[in-house]
């Protein structure tokens, strides 16, 4: 890599770790530009030609990660949605976990599910808009979030192996455990 994009990989970097430190501290509402810049040490200029906002920070770092992401999985017989894809996300739940509990904890964390689902969506590639079927993109990935967002939030012990052994299943259509009973038409 050369050394204008490692220059500004750190400048991005800097400013989005100082943008969570800020956040720490008061709301994104109330921090500035200036002080977003000058807590990272870095020109006014190095922002804004990287971001449009504040918020953007936050966007991109998502969408920096959602491709990370995507250059990662595999697509096997069972499509995108894999054992081995369910286990990734959670793998990199944990690893951005800081990050996630941020968000949540500054009431970002609407901004992670949409970026989700777009992400899901280009995944998916286009469906007619009256398609039912699409919906079980949204119950998938809300699905996922919610149970990240829980198992992060009680920082829980459980590994990202373990949380995929027993989510897998119920994307898979094999519901087990105590809710079978209480679905129409399962045995």
């Amino acid at each position: 890599m050369d050394k204008r994009k490692e220059a500004n990989l750190r400048v991005k970097r800097d400013i989005t770790n100082t943008l969570f430190a800020l956040m720490q501290k008061k709301s994104l509402s109330e921090i500035t530009v200036t002080e977003l810049v000058d807590g990272a040490g870095v020109a006014r200029a190095s922002f804004y030609r990287n971001y449009c906002s504040k918020e953007d920070v936050l966007v991109t770092l998502i969408r920096d990660v959602l491709e990370d992401f995507r250059g990662k999985i595999t697509f096997g017989p069972d499509g995108f949605y894999s054992y081995d894809t369910v286990l990734l996300s959670f793998q990199y739940f944990r690893a951005f976990s800081g990050y996630i509990l941020d968000l949540y904890h500054s009431g970002f964390v609407s901004v992670l599910l949409e970026e989700l689902n777009r992400f899901h969506e280009s995944v998916e590639g286009t469906m007619p808009s009256s398609s039912i079927q699409k919906y079980q993109l949204y119950m998938y990935i809300g699905a996922l979030f919610n149970t990240a967002i829980e198992w992060l939030l009680k920082k829980d012990p459980t590994t990202p192996k373990e949380m995929a052994d027993f989510f897998f299943p119920f994307i898979r259509g094999r519901q087990i455990g105590p809710f079978s009973r209480d679905i129409p038409g399962q045995r």
